[in-house]
């Protein structure tokens, strides 16, 4: 293997992504890789990926419904560990007194 080669494809594949991060879509290997997972990674690595032939840059649609798929997944994930978390507020008897006094109607708070 000529590795200014490999490198160099590396490099050309990565100017091509133009972004930080990239969607790929996984290829069967050898080695027990599943075809068609998709994932984000970085150009990089993404390109690095690409030259090996273990994966392939996603097409803009996919990547797209790949990403809202994730920022929803993130979303719901964020609402569950917000439900979970108990807010608590320490009040002083003379505040709490003043705050029942004024909750009833009619009555002056002492």
């Amino acid at each position: 293997m000529d590795l200014k080669l490999y490198y160099q494809k590396i490099r050309e594949i990565q100017a091509k992504i133009g972004e930080p991060h990239a969607v790929v879509v996984s290829n069967e290997t050898q080695d027990g890789g599943k075809a068609g997972q998709k994932t984000e990674v970085s150009a990089a690595l993404a390109a690095k990926m690409i030259v090996e032939g273990t994966a392939q840059l996603a097409n803009a649609d996919d990547a797209r419904a790949f990403r809202q798929a994730m920022a929803e997944t993130k979303r719901a994930a964020d609402e569950a560990d917000a439900a979970t978390k108990m807010q608590v507020t320490l009040v002083p008897t003379a505040d709490l007194s003043r705050l029942r006094g004024a909750a009833r109607p009619g009555k002056e708070p002492v």
